[in-house]
């Protein structure tokens, strides 16, 4: 019989070994589960709404599992450095994402991305939901929707609309609206919601779909007019703002979400361990009113509902992105 060297088998039994320890890792039972601390990756810089988010849930959550859940920015490339340090990290529960709307927007937006959106990642839950609100500049003679595309078609291109950044939820909704009213109108993007609000308070744009706080702040001093909110139904936060759809345009829906993954190959047990105790964090009262506070719902969904919804998501932008021509690369 001929012998195998012993070089060669050494490495064979190295490669069983490894892949039994994976197996071991990946099958980790929820009961021992965690027995270190966890990091939490936020794929966006400090001071954020994803990251306010992320810190409230981290220090929730290190409280019931008993472990030290440690935020860590790592911000960049529209979210996606962040979330491709999660995609190659260990499927062992030790590394989480907590991503947010740019997460079905960017395959969509980029030539290739080093991870694959779906395929990449086991969903724990959408942590929570937030209507945006379409504002324009009061200078603008209009007060509702239909005015608004009224007042477009007869300036022929002339109105500009604004965002945090391209691709964001406020550059989509403003392709969104284009598309189902047929008016014409140019997206200007700036660096961040402030700059954006900034531009259009100054007249240099003359409408934007913003966030629910910030915008509604400069409508309550009356430097802004706000016309709609973009959720399918009225915010609770703004409830007497009818929404878009009411005005005219049904199926017109357009919100900002978080939401918590892990990287695929998440024991389904861990995933679902995760998944429990963030729905229990988000139904505490305290929880509940800090993020109704920011102008949002806790949603809370199950990890498959929260998987359905990513795919919808992508495959429903992809299109209007297409279409609209937005590249990050």
């Amino acid at each position: 019989m001929r012998k195998i060297p012993a070089g060669p088998l050494r490495l064979l039994a190295a490669a069983v070994a490894a892949c039994f320890a994976h197996a071991a890792v990946a099958a980790q039972p929820a009961d021992t589960y965690p027995a270190k601390p966890i990091r939490l990756i936020v794929p966006q810089p400090p001071n954020g709404t994803v990251d306010m988010l992320a810190r409230m849930v981290a220090q929730k959550l290190a409280e019931v599992l008993r472990q030290q859940v440690v935020v860590d920015n790592r911000g960049g490339a529209s979210g996606t450095i962040g979330s491709d340090m999660v995609a190659k990290a260990p499927a062992d529960g030790y590394t989480l994402l907590m991503t947010m709307t740019s997460h079905t927007t960017t395959p969509s937006m980029y030539s290739k991305l080093p991870y694959d959106a779906i395929k990449d990642f086991a969903p724990i839950s959408m942590v929570t939901s937030a209507a945006l609100v379409l504002v324009v500049h009061p200078s603008l003679p209009v007060h509702n929707i239909k005015e608004l595309v009224a007042y477009a078609k007869t300036r022929s291109g002339q109105l500009n609309f604004t965002s945090a950044a391209l691709g964001s939820g406020g550059h989509l909704g403003g392709e969104l609206l284009k598309n189902m009213t047929g008016m014409a109108a140019t997206h200007v993007p700036y660096r961040g919601t402030g700059p954006a609000l900034i531009a259009l308070m100054s007249n240099e744009v003359q409408f934007m779909i913003a966030g629910l706080l910030p915008a509604m702040a400069q409508v309550k001093v009356n430097r802004l007019r706000a016309i709609a909110v973009t959720s399918a139904k009225r915010s609770s936060f703004i409830p007497e703002l009818p929404t878009v759809a009411e005005q005219g345009f049904p199926g017109f829906e357009v919100v900002g979400w978080y939401g918590a993954l892990a990287p695929a190959g998440t024991s389904p047990a861990v995933v679902n361990k995760l998944h429990a105790e963030i729905v229990k964090i988000l139904a505490q009262p305290e929880i509940k009113d800090r993020i109704a506070g920011e102008g949002a719902e806790v949603v809370g969904s199950t990890p498959a509902e929260f998987t359905a919804f990513l795919k919808a998501d992508i495959a429903r932008w992809a299109p209007l992105i297409k279409q609209s021509g937005a590249k990050l690369d």
